[in-house]
């Protein structure tokens, strides 16, 4: 596991071209993308960090990856840092996203468009699930983290319930399990 980031300072250009990376990179959610540079190419978190900044990220409001900026960019530089991290991540997508409404708002009549969005949904989809079973599997969560993780996936695969529903009846459950557990020891 790599070493504590609070070791060293990240400098605002290196902050800058990381979330510029994710942005530009992270096609169909930057989630996948955005774990390989913090935690595996910069070593600016470790696994347990990012994993901390991603869960508090995705319980308030906003896209959690730009939470999770604004929180990093706030560690390494203050609120400058902040500010980076977030126009870096929504750059070069913001340019990228206009210039594809444009294309799709004069093609989407056309049947191969159909096509290439249903298979860029796909490769989105492979990719989410294979850094979230890399990130699980990094973490080791144990049975009990498995057992809400598998619950999770089943209320909203199977039962069909919203996000917002799992994460309210879940995140509680889970508080109380592991407070429980760990009150065993």
């Amino acid at each position: 596991m790599n070493a504590p980031s609070s070791t060293r300072a990240v400098p605002l250009p290196e902050l800058f071209w990381g979330f510029f990376q994710i942005g530009i990179f992270g096609f169909g959610g930057v989630g996948p993308i955005a774990r390989h540079i913090i935690v595996e190419q910069r070593n600016w978190l470790t696994e347990r960090e990012y994993a901390t900044v991603l869960g508090m990220g995705k319980i308030l409001p906003g896209a959690n990856t730009i939470n999770a900026g604004v929180m990093i960019g706030d560690r390494f530089r203050g609120r400058l840092g902040a500010v980076v991290c977030v126009a870096a991540l929504m750059a070069a997508p913001l340019a990228i996203l206009v210039m594809l409404a444009l294309l799709y708002d004069r093609y989407s009549g056309n049947p191969a468009v159909d096509v290439a969005m249903g298979g860029a949904a796909a490769a989105a989809a492979g990719t989410v699930i294979g850094a979230g079973l890399k990130m699980a599997c990094n973490l080791r969560p144990g049975l009990l983290g498995w057992l809400i993780g598998a619950l999770a996936v089943i209320a909203v695969a199977v039962l069909g319930l919203s996000l917002i529903q799992v994460v309210l009846v879940l995140a509680p459950l889970a508080v109380v399990a592991t407070a429980w557990k760990e009150r065993r020891r």
